[in-house]
């Protein structure tokens, strides 16, 4: 076992591999549809010695899944195939808590020793879903690379992004629960990380899909300027289509009025009504919503951030002309969640932004003969191909290890050259494309809009 003093309490934590590891640290906690506070002492999770065990995963935030899976539908049974299959999840609403993965060598701020770049990662899941201990989620490739690596839970679904009148009475603006989760993790690890060895002053925050999204929103915050200096979006960077933008929390309020209907909650007190569903059973809450979704065709942009005048403080359309000046790495992969799209709004940002671009060009081994899916890059990024159920050979290792290097110089320095990889060229023309037809390859090339949109079109055929 390993054992570290920081200023929130000892912390009990374990090595594998030559790394050092830490899972389930609480960073807040939150009351149902409360705004988080920052954790300053671990004595309510620690033993009876006041030691924190960070040796299993914490909690994940409650979820559809928890109680209604619905893997009859195919999408939904493909990617718990890919990153849940096999595993136990623990969910309960105190859920804010950390995975963190540090350098074997890795020593407090106070001992002189030198500090290692810090690698935030927010996981995604349409805003509705997911926990930062699915099967990809592992730090250990960035760790062996001297980096600090971290993943984030935080709250999804109705308990991230419910929005009510009585929230905006109550804090003076509405909703965001999970992005405000989020930004409260980034905070407590610049305060504490240097305790893990972490240097506050080299955070990188990178996400995927719905994580990706949440660090465009963060990065249009001017507020945040200082948290961090670099920024990578995987599949989700860049400006969406205005329907697919968050929209004023007043504006989804109806919405959740109607579910709250449909749960019995209608006392005509706007009050009565919110503390009622704060004290409502989760599996009710989850539920009654199963059940409501089925009768609404806006679910999903009801159930994600909004433009509360703070964290997201004007429509995105006219935030994302001035974002925080940081430096940007954007990827989509071949057969991407509306690739065409994604390559488009992720390239249009790079050259605005001085931007690095990558194409994910490599389509995975198995017996169903995907092309590459939306997040088929996350187990190369983050160096989880053995924990896949697909046949992985040594060209898709060698690209994943290709891949954690250039990340790896870009967490570092915020440039991913180096070495003798291939220049890598910023400014958003071109993306660095990696595939694996004869061997491990990388070249720069223009987006290939033509092969995404029938790459697009065929998917949708087989719907």
């Amino acid at each position: 076992m390993l054992t570290i003093k920081t200023d929130c309490g000892t912390v009990c934590g374990f090595e594998k591999d030559g790394c050092n590891v830490f899972l389930g640290v609480p960073y807040a906690k939150a009351g149902r549809f409360e705004y988080a506070e920052p954790v300053t002492n671990w004595a309510q999770w620690a033993d009876k010695d006041g030691i924190l065990d960070a040796t299993r995963f914490g909690n994940a935030c409650p979820q559809m899944r928890t109680y209604h899976e619905h893997l009859e539908i195919a999408e939904r049974r493909f990617y718990h195939r890919e990153f849940r299959d096999g595993l136990a999840f623990d969910y309960d609403e105190d859920c804010l808590n950390l995975n963190i993965w540090t350098p074997g060598d890795a020593e407090s701020s106070g001992t002189g020793r030198a500090l290692h770049p810090v690698l935030i990662f927010i996981h995604g899941g349409g805003f509705d879903s997911g926990a930062n201990s699915e099967s990809p989620f592992d730090g250990s490739c960035y760790a062996k690379r001297g980096i600090v690596c971290i993943f984030i839970n935080y709250r999804v679904g109705i308990f991230g992004y419910l929005t009510h009148p009585e929230i905006q009475k109550r804090y003076g603006r509405n909703g965001n629960f999970g992005l405000d989760d989020q930004l409260t993790a980034i905070r407590w690890i610049r305060k504490n990380i240097g305790a893990f060895g972490g240097d506050v002053e080299n955070i990188t925050v990178a996400g995927q899909s719905a994580g990706a999204i949440s660090i465009q929103y963060l990065c249009l915050n001017h507020q945040n300027k200082g948290l961090f200096k670099n920024a990578l979006m995987i599949s989700g960077g860049g400006k969406f289509p205005d329907f697919a933008l968050p929209r004023p929390g007043k504006q989804t309020c109806s919405y959740w009025k109607a579910f709250m209907q449909a749960a019995g909650v209608n006392t005509g007190s706007e009050e009565a009504d919110f503390e009622a569903l704060k004290a409502m059973d989760a599996r009710k809450i989850f539920d009654t919503l199963d059940e409501f979704k089925l009768t609404r065709k806006d679910n999903t942009y009801n159930t994600m951030p909004v433009i509360d005048g703070v964290l997201i403080a004007d429509a995105v359309k006219t935030l994302i002309k001035n974002p925080l000046k940081i430096n940007y790495m954007l990827g989509y992969t071949n057969c991407d969640l509306y690739a065409p799209l994604m390559a488009l709004i992720g390239h249009k940002f790079a050259r605005a932004n001085n931007g690095y671009v990558y194409f994910f060009d490599v389509n995975p081994k198995g017996e169903d003969n995907r092309k590459a899916f939306h997040s088929s890059d996350l187990r190369f990024i983050l160096g989880t191909l053995e924990k896949s159920w697909r046949p992985y050979d040594d060209n898709d290792k060698k690209i994943a290890e290709l891949m954690q290097d250039y990340i790896a110089a870009f967490v570092k320095t915020g440039n991913p050259n180096g070495g003798e990889r291939k220049e890598w060229k910023c400014g958003g023309k071109r993306a660095l494309r990696f595939f694996n037809k004869g061997g491990a390859k990388t070249r720069m090339t223009k987006p290939p809009y033509f092969r995404l949109i029938c790459n697009m079109l065929f998917v949708f055929k087989q719907k």
